[in-house]
């Protein structure tokens, strides 16, 4: 049966539409936001995946072309694979969902949301969010929903729900919050240094909301909701677990894992392992589980050793961070690069600089950027963890993280104006044991000073961790945690900003929320950490930009000219500027408004390719002073180019102070002369004198 429910959200109509399309999926929803729709689906295999240990989710989010009213570019014109920022989005949905469903579930389950149309006053992502929540909660799908979503931005310090995509481009803040009946169950957040006070106040302002929106939804699940249907659980039997602890006591499992170096922690466990196996070798089923038991093992002690006796695996404090060290220049011949180790993480960061013309172009439903001139890549090789498998391009936790740095260091960024160049900063993993993202933020921070990119601040960023216990108010907070205390852990709350506030938060959780308790001690936890970092580490290998970029990089000259020359500059066919480009290797570029930015690693052809523009562009008046190449002989006289597309005549009565009977005389092809403009013929064209020129007068 077919029902519509409705509320008001952020000042706009958000309207639910159950059992009206997409009826053969567990359960389906259509949502509109003003004019915004989007189809979100929820689905579940009917047996587990065998095989398995972990929990078989994907969400995605598709963007189709159609939602804006344009057609795919590309010779197939259809959609192609998901955009960087559908990705992005795919795993905001994902995040805050994924601890709400059982933790032995091994069925599939797939979130697709499908982008039908965009209204620009409605962000498409709000929608598919709720969307997918709904979906999942009515469904007869194992899930401890609902759940909410809300966005919050931050204009003239006024905060704004729900933003618009206008007025996001003028917001100081890009904050997505979800929650739970009770508690905040992801964080995401872009800010340009928003204290922690006031990111606080708007965490709890989005909170706030989300509570508004369950309640919305309990009354869709009264009445459309599906009894959850049950399934096969794949949890671990209690009564290996109590065989596993006879023969590997508690007292054994805290000596395996409490290792400073994580070779020597795994190695510990594959004996630890190797001892089970040998023991359970008869047992075939226990065999088939033995994997997952023994993680569970390891968990149990890892988290009893931190809770309760306040131990951690590598001996440290609670508040204690990892050795340190940091370098510049580590790669020779790169235009920047930087190095940042933290404990058994290390990424190194490579920045490269180039013309404008190179900022990526980006095709997606957002209309308002079209282009982006800051680009972060992070990767993450297999080797950095000891492992081997093939190389196959960035996943989409390689490209979450890479999001997550470059929304940390745009705040901080010089305009286009102050620093005309495209920017691209690689991250580069050459070892993980925990937080590379917030490393990445560290050491591209300091390639980009290397690189002499001035920006404002400095920006480092540092993870938190959590272990919780049976209460509320029972739990610790772990700063810096390392791979073990995520894995094992409650959370992951990855904050990054400069001295002076946030720049990016990323919060990820295993568990139904948090308390704001916890929320608070882990921003101020992480802004302790920050300013140790910056002061201590960051700012003592290079304390701010330096004043030019480096020798093997591109440098760039701005000039402006006439909007109406540009297309004297540019030439028939792009003939003039491609001429300009030949003669002297320089990349040309000139915006709309006149601005024109010529980049090139020459200066000499840097100020030539400039002086060829400025004679293109000039007003010609007489007396003013050029040096050309002759280009065509006539009896009558000569043409001289002086700039690439412009040439003046000299007639042949002006070529010598004394009579010459032909121009040959004196002139061949390709001389270069000097000559003095006398203003325009009676045919229009610019004449030229070359006795005239006086002899102490230089080119202008």
């Amino acid at each position: 049966m077919y029902k519509s429910y409705s509320m008001e959200l952020a000042g706009r109509t958000l309207r639910v539409d159950i059992g009206r399309v997409a009826a053969q999926a567990n359960g389906a929803a259509l949502m509109h936001y003003g004019d915004t729709t989007v189809l979100s689906t929820a689905t579940a295999s009917k047996e587990p995946r065998e095989g398995i240990d972990f929990f078989p989710l994907s969400v995605d989010y598709e963007e189709k072309m159609y939602a804006v009213g344009k057609i795919p570019g590309g010779f197939n014109k259809r959609e192609g694979k998901a955009s960087e920022h559908a990705i992005l989005t795919s795993r905001v949905i994902d995040r805050p969902m994924r601890p709400l469903f059982p933790k032995d579930y091994r069925n599939d389950v797939t979130l697709v949301n499908t982008v039908l149309s965009v209204d620009p006053e409605c962000n498409p992502e709000i929608p598919a969010m709720l969307g997918s929540a709904i979906a999942a909660t009515i469904s007869d799908i194992p899930f401890d929903g609902p759940c909410a979503t809300t966005q919050i931005g931050l204009i003239d310090g006024e905060y704004v729900i729900n933003p618009s995509l206008a007025q996001k481009e003028l917001s100081d803040l890009a904050l997505t919050v979800a929650s739970t009946r009770e508690k905040v169950i992801m964080i995401e957040a872009g800010a340009n240094e928003i204290p922690e006070d006031k990111m606080i106040e708007a965490i709890y302002k989005a909170h706030e909301i989300n509570q508004d929106i369950i309640r919305f939804i309990d009354g869709i699940v009264a009445e459309c909701g599906k009894e959850k249907h049950t399934y096969e659980s794949c949890a671990v039997p209690e009564e290996l677990f109590a065989a596993i602890r006879e023969i590997v006591p508690p007292e054994e499992m805290e000596v395996a894992v409490f290792a400073d170096e994580k070779q020597v922690r795994d190695e510990n466990i594959r004996k630890v392992t190797e001892k089970l196996k040998e023991a359970f070798a008869d047992n075939e089923e226990w065999l088939a589980v033995l994997g997952e038991a023994v993680y569970q093992y390891q968990k149990k002690t890892v988290r009893k050793m931190i809770l309760r006796d306040h131990k951690r695996p590598d001996g440290r404090a609670i508040e204690q961070i990892r050795p340190l060290a940091a370098e510049v220049d580590t790669i020779p011949r790169v235009h920047g690069s930087a190095m940042f180790t933290r404990g058994q993480t290390q990424i190194c960061t490579i920045t490269t600089l180039a013309p404008l013309a190179d900022a990526q172009r980006l095709d997606g439903l957002d209309e308002f950027e079209t282009s982006k001139r800051y680009m972060h890549h992070y990767n993450f090789p297999s080797f950095s963890v000891g492992e081997t498998k093939p190389s196959r391009g960035p996943g989409r936790r390689e490209i979450g993280h890479g999001a997550l740095a470059e929304r940390a260091l745009v705040p901080v960024l010089p305009s286009a104006e102050e620093f005309p160049y495209a920017i691209r900063t690689v991250s580069e993993t050459f070892e993980s044991n925990g937080s590379t993202s917030q490393a990445s933020i560290c050491a591209s921070t300091m390639s980009l000073m290397a690189a002499g990119v001035p920006i404002k601040k400095p920006v480092a960023g540092i993870s938190c961790g959590l272990v919780t216990g049976e209460t509320d108010d029972d739990y610790i907070v772990l700063t810096d945690i390392q791979g073990l205390e995520d894995f094992f852990g409650d959370m992951d709350f990855k904050v990054a900003g400069t001295h002076d506030g946030i720049t990016a938060i990323q919060m990820d959780i295993k568990i139904h929320g948090l308390t704001r308790p916890i929320v608070e001690e882990a921003i101020r936890r992480t802004k302790q950490a920050r300013e140790y970092i910056l002061t201590e580490v960051m700012e003592k290998c290079i304390a701010a930009p330096r004043p030019e970029v480096g020798k093997y990089a591109p440098k760039i000259i701005q000039i402006t000219i006439d909007p109406a020359k540009i297309g004297d500059v540019v030439g028939q066919r792009g003939k003039t500027i491609n001429t300009i480009i030949e003669r002297t290797g320089v990349k040309i570029d000139i915006d709309d408004n006149g601005g024109v930015s010529i980049c090139g690693l020459d200066p000499r052809m840097m100020e030539e390719a400039k002086h060829m523009v400025e004679v293109i562009t000039t007003d010609f008046e007489e007396g003013q002073i050029f040096t050309g190449k002759v280009v065509s002989i006539k009896e009558f006289g000569a043409f001289i180019e002086f700039a690439p597309g412009k040439e003046g005549m000299v007639h042949i009565s002006k070529i010598s102070p004394r009579r010459i009977d032909k121009v040959e005389d004196v002139l061949s092809l390709g001389d270069e002369v000097t000559v003095i403009c006398l203003g325009k013929d009676k045919m229009g064209r610019l004449s030229f004198s070359i006795k005239d020129v006086p002899e102490d007068l230089e080119e202008e």
